[in-house]
């Protein structure tokens, strides 16, 4: 097993870090939506998004709120991690959602922006 293999797993086994993947699959969220679905603070909430964009469980995204301020907006890019038990070792394996060919140009737009 690899040094990234280690970190999602440890990752995953935190109690805040499952409970963010599992509301961030539902819809993109800010930090404060975060905060109080998962009941935990600001500082703890960007402690586990930094840790899970490291990862690439997380992306953000840009958005524009109606007075012109910008702010972000979190996502999960993971659908499934898979753990494989054979001959004396085990794997781990990430699937990824694919984003929409459409939605990675507007954000990439959104970010020459």
């Amino acid at each position: 097993m690899d040094e990234d293999e280690d970190a999602v797993l440890a990752l995953l086994d935190d109690e805040y870090a499952r409970s963010i993947l599992a509301h961030l699959t539902i819809e993109p969220m800010s930090v404060d939506e975060l905060c109080t679905a998962c009941e935990m603070s600001d500082a703890t909430a960007y402690r586990r998004l930094n840790r899970l964009q490291e990862e690439d469980l997380v992306a953000e995204q840009q958005e524009m709120d109606p007075d012109g301020h910008h702010y972000k907006r979190y996502t999960a890019t993971v659908e499934a991690v898979t753990v494989t038990f054979a001959d004396g070792a085990y794997e781990i394996a990430v699937t990824r959602s694919e984003s929409d060919p459409a939605d990675r140009f507007t954000e990439l737009f959104e970010g020459l922006s």
